[in-house]
């Protein structure tokens, strides 16, 4: 026998496998000590600001400018001197470049931002990798398509654009809701005054030197950032035509009071409630899968996160077995680990309100499930959760939670399911997990909600509009449909 051949023997068999740290890295980034607005194409010093941090270890990451209303009445004059002096005039065909050039660029530098995006927003890098970047690039690729085919798009109309557009985006996907905002109005031939999350303005400052790159002329994209005084700035200028806002009902609610009776354009994409329904005859290791990622994707932070399962009563034992089993496979932890599933919870604040819905659910009588997990001492986390037991009068049932947080309902018949998944202010999303086709389609006609999803959770694709009902918002975003709130007809 060989040295090495007795050494082999010798080897120690592992008790138990487990993954080893696998971290994408950091310094795919190179990050400023201190940002300013991007207003004309060019930098702006801003006279207030504040720190961004890491919401997985609490560590500042840059400072960044605080706009105060004279900041914002600089970017929406430069937006409208770059509307008036030739982006409104040049050819579409011409036009369409820009924004098939700016997802040419997102594609080349999709790591860069992948590391960002869960850098500044403690989602898992795989999906900041696998999914926001992908979709990114491709509402600009879809949107190019669209710019010189506007009347094609809406035959018998002379579409022209609106003008200036104020779009307000929130903290759980930064670069795919700036992408969902801003292709369509450049496609469209308008010009943008965005204004990204207070918490997550990064992806949204790198996205400026994407502009720049992508030789857009000067004001036609300017990003101011800030708190809500800033949105609320950009709401109310006068020189402001059109406003998108992706966000909260209540503040939803408050730019609908501030806009009624000006004649501005206004689109909301707001909260969410959606229900996630298993019939008894769904292939139930398919649905667990659907139902994970349905309200763990993005530690839940997804207005249309799937976050009520309403589960035929026949084959709610097994299945509530079956997704606990998973749930304890589930890796929380570092953002920038490939083999990281949850993320951390985005900010201290949203970390608060999670605990605070989660305590009411227990107080309420509901039983709670949380599988093994260590979290990490420093950072925002919460463990993947599952309430059991819970009636629809109880709080986890009825508010928006936006968190790692599952409540699950049990039904009888397709009538009792209809009548639970409607029983909320929201109207964004749903799921039908069925074989009968039959059932989807009588499901999805009765469901008031603006997406349904069949045998799949949270797939987007931007030829197809996304938008809700009732307290969830009005107007679409996404397909040929997304194209319409930012152009007048004649």
């Amino acid at each position: 026998m060989t040295e090495l051949e007795r050494k082999r023997d010798r080897a120690p068999v592992p008790a138990q496998w487990d993954y080893a740290p696998a971290p994408e890295a950091r310094d795919l980034v190179q990050l400023r000590e201190r940002y300013g607005h991007f207003v004309g194409g060019e930098w702006l010093e801003p006279k207030e600001t504040y720190a961004t941090i890491d919401p997985s270890t609490e560590e500042p990451l840059a400072e960044v400018g605080q706009a105060t209303n004279e900041e914002v009445d600089l970017a929406v004059r430069a937006a409208r001197d770059a509307f008036t002096n030739g982006w409104s005039d040049i050819s579409p065909a011409e036009r369409a470049k820009y924004p098939f050039g700016i997802a040419r660029i997102l594609q080349e530098r999709s790591r860069e931002f992948a590391v960002l995006e869960s850098l500044n927003g403690g989602k898992p890098i795989r999906e900041s990798r696998d999914v926001d970047l992908p979709l990114s690039a491709a509402h600009f690729f879809y949107y190019a398509g669209w710019a010189d085919k506007l009347e094609y798009a809406f035959p018998n109309r002379k579409p022209r654009p609106v003008g200036v557009a104020g779009q307000i985006v929130p903290w759980n996907f930064p670069l795919l809701m700036l992408s969902w905002k801003i292709a369509p109005a450049l496609a469209a031939g308008n010009t943008v005054v965005l204004k990204p999350a207070e918490t997550t303005p990064l992806s949204a400052l790198l996205f400026c030197d994407v502009v720049r790159q992508a030789e857009l002329p000067p004001g036609v994209v300017n990003i101011v950032t800030g708190d809500g005084r800033t949105g609320a700035g950009l709401v109310k200028h006068e020189g402001v035509d059109k406003i998108a806002f992706t966000g909260s009902t209540e503040v939803g609610k408050a730019i609908h009071r501030e806009l009624a009776g000006t004649g501005k354009r206004l689109t909301l994409e707001l909260g969410g409630k959606a229900a996630n329904v298993i019939f008894d005859d769904a292939a139930l290791d398919q649905a667990v899968e659907g139902i994970v990622n349905g309200i763990y994707f993005n530690q839940g932070h997804v207005c249309c996160a799937g976050s009520r399962l309403l589960v035929q009563e026949s084959i709610s034992e097994p299945l509530i077995g079956k997704l606990k089993r998973r749930l304890e496979t589930l890796r929380v932890g570092d953002p920038l680990d490939k083999n990281t599933d949850v993320g951390a919870i985005n900010s201290r604040q949203q970390l608060d309100k999670i605990k605070e819905l989660v305590a009411s659910g227990e107080e309420e009588g509901a039983e709670i499930y949380q599988p093994p997990c260590r979290l990490p001492e420093k950072g925002y986390w919460f463990a993947p959760t599952v309430f059991t037991n819970v009636a629809q009068s109880y709080r986890i049932a009825q508010e928006e939670i936006f968190g790692p947080v599952l409540s699950v309902l049990t039904f009888r018949t397709p009538d009792e399911a209809v009548e639970k998944a409607n029983n909320t202010p929201y109207g964004l999303s749903a799921g039908v997990w069925t074989e009968k086709g039959s059932r989807i389609l009588a499901m999805a006609q009765r469901l008031r909600a603006g997406v349904v999803w069949a045998n799949t959770y949270n797939r987007f694709d931007p030829a197809s509009p996304f938008g809700g009902y009732k307290e969830s918002g009005y107007g679409r975003e996404g397909g040929r449909h997304g194209l319409e709130p930012y152009l007048e007809f004649e």
